[in-house]
Order: C-alpha cells, then structure tokens, then sequence
C-alpha cells in the first residue's frame, strides 16, 4: 500500500494506539485506518465515551495546526480511490479527516488522531462524514460565532445580561413581546 499524499511512499505496519493496527507514511507520519481494524478496535472499546450529538465538540482550544499535505487530495492506499473529505474546525484552525467511499478506511494527517481523541470523536469517526451531523454543527458554529461578536462589541458583563435577558424571554410566554418593543426603541 502506498501512501495517500505521497504515493511514491510504501506504508509501514504501525499501531495508532493500543489495539489499532494501522498502516503509516514513513515520510509525511500520517496513518491508514483500514475499515476492519478500526471496527475491531470499536468494539473493542465500546465502553469510551463518544460525543453527544448535540455537543459541539469542536471548541477545542489546542495548537495544532494542519500540515501542509492536508490540502493535497488523497488516492485510498486500497482500492485507489479518491478520499471523500470532512472538514473539522477548530478554534484555531481546521483539518481534514479522509475516508474512502467504496473500502472506508480513514486516513489521519499527522496529529489529527490526537485531535480526534480529544474531541472524542476518535471512538466514532464515521459520525464526521454523516450530513445531519455537519449540519447541526455548522448551526452550533454560528450560534457560537454570534456569541462572541455580542461579547466583543459589547464586552462581557453587558453581553451576559443580553444573553440572561434572552433565556428569560425565550422561556417566557410573551417574550416576543419583550423583543418587538426592545426593536422599536432601536428603530428611531
């Protein structure tokens, strides 16, 4: 098996972590999750904790940053291929986590396991290419995106009274109320 960013580069047998046998890149350390070995490893594991759905999981604060190769398309070692690509934002920054559609094993960028384990979604990494689930956390990102800009344009104790104001409204029968006369006042 070659390498899918290098494919000059024969794969290695390694082991991504105990019980995960895995193929890596001499060169780039990136590392071939074939599908067997990693539902073997699964179920090995069924008692890790994976994420809830409605947890977004990728507030992570870390330093990693992906490396250069992560943009580079990606031939599945296997079957040849080309890897499908699911996106994962960081605070920081952002990676790719590839899989094959027709063999789907993963291959990991160096570092991008650790992240996964951090985030919890190394016990369940399928869930990453699942459309419902990019969905809900690209509306979680945005809800957070908006939270931070109310914090910074209005700083952080005026910006906590906004957000309680907004719990107390949402909960309250005539909160709508609240926010049309609230809309008014702005509007003169």
């Amino acid at each position: 098996m070659r390498c899918p960013k290098e494919p000059t580069i024969e794969l290695a047998p390694s082991q991504l972590t105990e019980g995960l046998d895995a193929h890596c890149c001499p060169s780039c350390s990136g590392q071939w999750l074939p599908k067997f070995n990693y539902q073997r490893w699964q179920a090995m594991n069924a008692g890790l904790e994976a994420i809830p759905d409605e947890v977004l999981p990728l507030t992570l604060e870390t330093d990693y940053s992906a490396v250069p190769l992560d943009s580079r398309a990606g031939l599945c070692p296997e079957c040849g291929t080309y890897l499908k690509r699911a996106r994962l934002n960081l605070q920081k920054s952002s990676f790719y986590v590839e899989r094959c559609p027709i063999c789907e094993g993963f291959w990991c960028d160096r570092g991008e396991w650790d992240v996964l384990e951090a985030l919890g979604l190394h016990i369940q990494i399928p869930i990453v290419f699942n459309l419902d689930w990019q969905a809900r956390v690209r509306v979680l990102e945005q809800a957070e995106r908006q939270r931070a800009a109310v914090i910074e344009k209005l700083g952080p104790a005026l910006a906590d009274q906004v957000f309680d104001l907004g719990e107390s409204l949402a909960g309250h029968p005539h909160g709508d109320f609240a926010v049309a006369y609230l809309m008014r006042k702005f509007d003169k």
